[in-house]
């Protein structure tokens, strides 16, 4: 498992990778490659949230789930494109959005409200599905629209490279390794399998991806060669956006252990489901925004 584990997500990065290359200087920016894999992946984990909320108890409004979460995400190109980008501000979109599907579940539980004790629930449940999908994804699509589209590529790259080699780091010493060396339990509650140890390795080497991506991606793909950064920028960006990917890794734990499941879906062998594969992604997401947005990474 081990061996096809890190075989599938090779394959996946080349294959984003090149992608991700051909899409980079075109216009308009992000439509071509990273709008459609991101609705893809929205809609997907939108599917998955919705039957790990019931398979725990929880009910909620699918549609407005699938509708909102989509909405969410498209907003980020779609509001511009109609011109009113300035006037709202970069998240003046997505955060419309996002009230828009509230208003629309809060409407849909008024016209289906048959008896007391299931409205909050049900609205509490949506909501959650609602934030934890479709707004943290969006963070992906402002990533890529930063710099007006020149910077996203480098950006989302940079993210991607310090997250998923922070994963394999951990996955595959700990797999590697065992319990002769990984005794120490980060959260034996939500995931056995992962140590102290572990995540401690994942932040080494999350550290080593963020200087191959700043120190080497960042200078390859922008038009203009980027300022020279000094090295802790890059090793705070390391820590901070391979926090967060070990914070959202246990995060979907806690989904899967509330739901009994050992994984969000099966379609994919060897890492689960969607929401499995980007669960880190998606709560490092913000934390890489806010680095590239804050002037810590200034290309």
């Amino acid at each position: 498992m081990l061996r096809w584990r890190l075989l599938l997500g090779a394959t996946l990065i080349v294959v984003v990778a090149a992608l991700a290359a051909w899409e980079h200087n075109r216009q308009p920016p992000g439509v071509w490659v990273t709008l459609p894999v991101l609705l893809v992946i929205t809609v997907l984990a939108s599917q998955e949230f919705i039957s790990l909320a019931r398979a725990a108890g929880h009910d909620l409004w699918d549609g407005v789930v699938y509708v909102g979460n989509v909405s969410i995400v498209l907003s980020v190109w779609c509001v511009p494109a109609l011109g009113f980008h300035h006037s709202l501000g970069a998240w003046g979109p997505p955060a419309i959005a996002l009230c828009a599907a509230m208003l629309l579940a809060f409407a849909t539980e008024m016209a289906r409200f048959r008896r007391p004790g299931e409205s909050i629930g049900r609205l509490a449940a949506t909501s959650l599905a609602l934030l934890y999908v479709g707004l943290l994804t969006s963070f992906l699509a402002q990533l890529r629209m930063r710099g007006g589209g020149a910077q996203g590529i480098p950006a989302i790259a940079s993210l991607l490279i310090v997250v998923k080699l922070g994963d394999t780091g951990a996955y595959g010493l700990g797999r590697l390794l065992g319990g002769r060396v990984f005794r120490r339990k980060l959260a034996p509650t939500l995931s056995p399998g992962k140590s102290i140890e572990g995540a401690i390795g994942a932040l080494l080497l999350a550290c080593i991806g963020a200087g191959l991506a700043i120190e080497w991606l960042l200078p390859a793909m922008l038009p203009s060669p980027p300022r020279e950064l000094a090295a802790w920028r890059w090793l705070a960006y390391g820590l901070m956006v391979g926090s967060a990917g070990i914070f959202g890794d246990l995060a979907e734990s806690l989904l899967k252990r509330d739901a009994g499941r050992k994984d969000s879906s099966g379609w994919l062998p060897g890492f689960g489901g969607v929401l499995d594969l980007v669960d880190s992604i998606l709560m490092a997401a913000p934390v890489a925004y806010l680095c590239w947005a804050g002037g810590l990474i200034r290309p």
